[in-house]
C-alpha cells in the first residue's frame, strides 16, 4: 500500500483550500487575540472537541455532563467509571497538546506516546503509552491492521514523513494523510481514535490552525470516510477535515469582528430570501463543500452572499464553454 503521495481526486480542491486560507489569514490579522475573547472561544472548543471525541467512540456522557465532569469534578449518575475517566483523560490530554503545539520542536514518538498516555490514564494503565505487542482487528472496518512487528517501522516512517516529507503539502491535505495512516497502523490496543483526533490537531495547531473537530453527528460519515481512504480514496475524509476547520474558523470569526452575522441556517435563508433554490439543495451544497457553509449541531450554516456566489461563478464557467464551443 503506497501512502507517500496520495492521489487526491477532490473537486475544486483548490478552492476549498483558497477558501480555509483566506479565513486563516483574516484569524491572524486579529493577533494577538484579546485575552477575555480566546479563552472563552478556547473553553467552548475544547469542552466540544472532548465531547465529540469521546461520542464517537461509544461513550455516553452528554455535552453538558461532559462539562459537569471537567469543569466541578461532578460524578454522574448511571455513567461508569471509565467514562468519567475518558472526559478528564482527554481534556488533559487536549492541554499537553496546546502546550506542545507552542514549542518549536520536531514531532516525535514520544509526543505519540506521551498523548496515548494520557488518553488511557486510569483507564488501561500497561497499555497506556506503549505500542501494541500483538494483532488486533477492528469492528466494521474493511482492512485488518498490520502485523505488530512492523507497527515500530510504520510508526518511524510516518514521523520521518510528517518532518520531512510531506513540507510541500497543504497543511490540512498533511494533516489528513497522516491522519488516515495512523488509524491504518492502529498502533495500539485501544485509544487509536482519540489519539489520531489529537495529534492531528497537533499538527494543525503548530501552523497556527484551530483544532478542526469532528462532529459526534458525523460518525457514520466519518467511519465511512475512513473505509474509502483504505481503498485509496481520500476526497471524504479531506472534504470532512476541511469542513470541521472551517467550522472552527468560523467559530473564532464570528466571536472577533461582525463578519459572521450573517450565517444563517439554511432554512431559514431559504424561506426569507427570494433565492430561487430549494433547502434540500442548498443544504446538499454546503455538505459537499461547494458554498462557503459550517456545521452547528445538526444543521448548516451559511450566507446568502456564499449561495449567490456559488451560482454566479457557475454562469461564468457555462459562458466561458459556451463561448469556447
Amino acid at each position: 500500500m503506497e501512502w507517500k503521495s496520495y492521489p487526491f481526486e477532490f473537486e475544486n480542491l483548490e478552492q476549498h483550500l483558497n477558501r480555509i486560507d483566506a479565513k486563516k489569514q483574516s484569524l491572524d490579522a486579529h493577533r494577538p487575540l484579546p485575552t477575555y475573547a480566546l479563552k472563552s472561544i478556547k473553553d467552548s472548543l475544547f469542552l466540544e472537541w472532548t465531547y465529540n471525541s469521546n461520542s464517537i467512540e461509544g461513550n455516553t456522557l452528554t455535552l453538558q455532563e461532559t462539562k459537569m465532569v471537567i469543569e466541578d469534578g461532578m460524578t454522574i449518575k448511571g455513567k461508569s467509571l471509565r467514562e468519567h475517566f475518558e472526559a478528564f483523560n482527554h481534556q488533559s490530554a487536549i492541554d499537553f497538546v496546546e502546550e506542545l503545539a507552542q514549542i518549536e520542536s520536531e514531532f516525535s514518538a514520544r509526543n505519540i506516546l506521551e498523548v496515548h498516555a494520557l488518553v488511557l490514564a486510569n483507564i488501561e494503565k500497561e497499555h497506556a503509552g506503549r505500542y501494541r505487542t500483538s494483532g488486533v482487528r477492528i469492528s466494521g472496518a474493511n482492512f485488518i491492521p498490520p502485523n505488530a512487528l512492523k507497527v515500530d517501522q510504520y510508526m518511524d516512517e510516518l514521523i520521518s514523513w510528517v518532518n520531512t516529507g510531506s513540507s510541500h503539502l497543504h497543511p490540512l491535505v498533511q494533516a489528513c494523510i497522516f491522519h488516515h495512516r495512523f488509524v491504518w497502523i492502529h498502533p495500539f490496543f485501544d485509544g487509536n481514535g482519540r489519539s489520531a483526533r489529537l495529534l492531528f490537531n497537533l499538527l494543525l495547531m503548530k501552523q497556527g490552525y484551530p483544532p478542526a473537530i469532528i462532529l459526534k453527528n458525523d460518525r457514520k460519515k466519518y467511519y465511512d470516510a475512513l473505509n474509502k481512504a483504505n481503498l485509496g480514496e481520500y476526497s471524504k475524509l479531506l472534504l470532512l477535515i476541511i469542513q470541521a476547520m472551517e467550522r472552527s474558523l468560523d467559530i473564532y470569526l464570528s466571536s472577533l469582528d461582525n463578519t459572521h452575522d450573517d450565517y444563517k441556517e439554511i432554512q431559514s435563508i431559504v424561506e426569507e430570501s427570494a433565492l430561487p433554490y430549494s433547502q434540500e439543495y442548498v443544504s446538499l451544497l454546503a455538505r459537499k463543500g461547494k458554498i462557503d457553509a459550517y456545521k452547528q449541531g445538526k444543521n448548516w450554516l451559511t450566507t446568502e452572499k456564499a449561495i449567490q456566489d456559488y451560482f454566479e461563478t457557475r454562469k461564468r464557467k457555462r459562458s466561458l464553454v459556451t463561448k469556447e464551443n
